[in-house]
C-alpha cells in the first residue's frame, strides 16, 4: 500500500514536471530558417518599404534570396536618390575570435556592396565598415540571438 502511494506521488512529480516544461519551451523556428534570421523586430528603414538589414548564416557571406531582395529594394531607393551616400556595416556573433569577426564582418558588408553595384548603385556611394561582434543588436547567447547579430546594416552616411 505504501509502495503505491509512493509512485502514486512519482507519477504525478513527472507528469507535473512535463506540463511545466512544455509550457517554458519558446519556439523561435518561426524566426530562424536555415540558420538564418528571418523575423523583423531588430529592422528598421531607410525609407518606407526600405529595409536597413541583411542576415546571414553562420561563418558565411552568401546572400539569401531574402538578402537579394532586401538589397534590390535598397539599390531601387538609392537610384531614386542619388545625392545619398551610404555605410555598410558588417556583424558577426559573439562566437569566434575579434579578428575573426573583423574579417566576417567586412566580408558580409563588401557582399552586400557588390549587390548593390550591379544593380548600378556606385562604389564611390558606398563606404564599408566592419564592427564584427562589438555592436551586437541581440546581447543573448542562443542560437536566435547569434542569427540577429550576423548582418550587414546599410546606414545613411549624410
Amino acid at each position: 500500500m505504501k509502495l503505491n502511494k509512493i509512485l502514486q506521488n512519482a507519477l504525478l512529480i513527472i507528469l507535473a514536471c512535463f506540463a511545466l516544461s512544455a509550457c517554458a519551451t519558446k519556439k523561435v523556428s518561426t524566426q530562424i530558417q536555415s540558420d538564418v534570421y528571418t523575423g523583423t523586430d531588430t529592422v528598421e528603414y531607410l525609407a518606407s518599404g526600405v529595409p536597413d538589414r541583411v542576415f546571414f548564416a553562420t561563418n558565411e557571406t552568401v546572400l539569401t534570396t531574402a538578402s537579394r531582395e532586401t538589397l534590390r529594394k535598397q539599390a531601387a531607393w538609392l537610384r531614386k536618390n542619388s545625392d545619398v551616400t551610404i555605410v555598410l556595416e558588417g556583424h558577426a556573433d559573439e562566437r569566434g575570435t575579434r579578428e575573426y569577426n573583423l574579417a566576417i564582418g567586412e566580408r558580409r558588408a563588401n557582399s552586400a556592396k557588390d549587390y548593390l553595384m550591379t544593380y548600378g548603385i556606385s562604389s564611390d556611394r558606398i563606404s564599408v565598415l566592419s564592427y564584427g561582434k562589438e555592436r551586437p543588436v541581440d546581447s543573448g547567447s542562443n542560437p536566435l540571438a547569434w542569427s540577429k547579430n550576423r548582418r550587414s546594416v546599410t546606414v545613411k552616411a549624410n
